[in-house]
């Protein structure tokens, strides 16, 4: 599957190529990254429903949860009192429910509002930018998204830059959701000097509850026993945990999954001053919840907090003044083994 599991998405294509490889974006649909593929093989997490159009109210697991799109302005739905009155903020934020307008692309044109009518091939890796507006805080976010090919490989830049387009001071929240695919086998790497993470949520409660430490990789199971979190499980166990580490220093700023059977390793970087967190979702079989296909990723996700919600407050929350932007970069590095 190339670009998303329905006729409409397809139509809405972007598509970046260098080489064997080739990133596809959907405008339409959140600005979502729905495909890295390196010759016939998918690096993202395929659509566990058609990808098509989302309500502002609905729930991640009721939609393709799949791809990477971005979580702004929370990844939790929560409840926000700001100077200018409540926000109610949906389930992984507003902006994988909402088009995404085409700002530029390599060969220079511009887009039309929400990236309708498009189906772009830049080849080469020319850049495109991509721009999408929250609806549930005054914030706007805009992503350049390169390719290019390196000795080893490929390496995928992506470039944010965050506005607050309202009138008073905004609160804010982000982390990049990149779900890639795994098997049983792949493991997961981190810099050395990280021991230990938080425990956001435990599917069935393996790991503990949320706040509780765990040590990485060797973890002690709630129920005794210990697990290899940096080893990928079958999808049989049923697995769902999400993960934070951070602070972290500047030489952290960086994760890895080998995927030897598929013969690639998928390396993200960032700048950890500009997100000092780093949350890891690990997904075998363990959601979504309901009757129906599951996940089998690993999400790397830069962040610029250790919590999933924006209401959860703490010396890591963050404000951005009125007209006042932030940007930050992440860099993918996709080796053949």
């Amino acid at each position: 599957m190339d670009g998303g599991g329905t006729v409409a998405a397809k139509k809405e294509n972007v598509l970046i190529r260098a080489g064997d490889c080739a990133v596809t974006l959907l405008p339409a649909f959140g600005g979502k990254i729905s495909s890295i593929r390196v010759k016939s093989h998918e690096l993202l997490q395929e659509p566990l429903a058609p990808v098509q159009p989302r309500t502002r109210t609905q729930s991640f697991d009721a939609g393709d949860a799949s791809g990477w799109d971005e979580c702004l302005p929370s990844v939790a739905g929560c409840t926000v009192k700001t100077t200018s009155g409540v926000a109610e903020v949906p389930d992984h934020g507003d902006l994988w429910r909402e088009p995404w307008e085409i700002k530029v692309t390599g060969n220079g044109d511009q887009g039309s509002r929400n990236g309708e009518g498009r189906n772009a091939d830049l080849g080469r890796g020319a850049p495109v930018t991509l721009r999408g507006a929250c609806f549930s805080l005054p914030l706007a976010l805009e992503r350049k998204v390169a390719l290019a090919e390196t000795k080893k490989g490929w390496r995928l830049s992506v470039d944010y830059s965050l506005t607050n387009t309202g009138r008073v001071a905004t609160p804010w929240s982000w982390s990049a959701h990149p779900l890639f695919a795994v098997e049983e086998g792949d493991t997961i790497g981190l810099p050395a000097s990280i021991t230990e993470m938080r425990v956001e949520g435990s599917g069935g409660g393996r790991l503990g509850k949320a706040d509780d430490r765990v040590a990485w990789p060797m973890a002690k199971l709630a129920a005794g026993g210990k697990t290899n979190l940096s080893a990928v499980q079958a999808c049989a166990s049923k697995v769902g945990d999400k993960l934070f580490a951070g602070p972290l220093r500047a030489e952290e700023n960086w994760c890895v999954l080998h995927r030897a059977k598929a013969g690639v390793s998928i390396r993200m970087s960032f700048d950890a001053g500009d997100t000092p967190y780093l949350g890891l979702w690990l997904c075998y079989g363990g959601w979504p919840e309901r009757p129906g296909a599951k996940q089998m990723c690993v999400a790397m996700e830069p962040s610029t907090a250790p919590v999933d919600s924006l209401a959860q407050v703490g010396n890591w929350s963050r404000v951005l003044e009125p007209g006042g932007s932030f940007s930050w970069p992440v860099r993918v590095d996709i080796e053949v083994l």
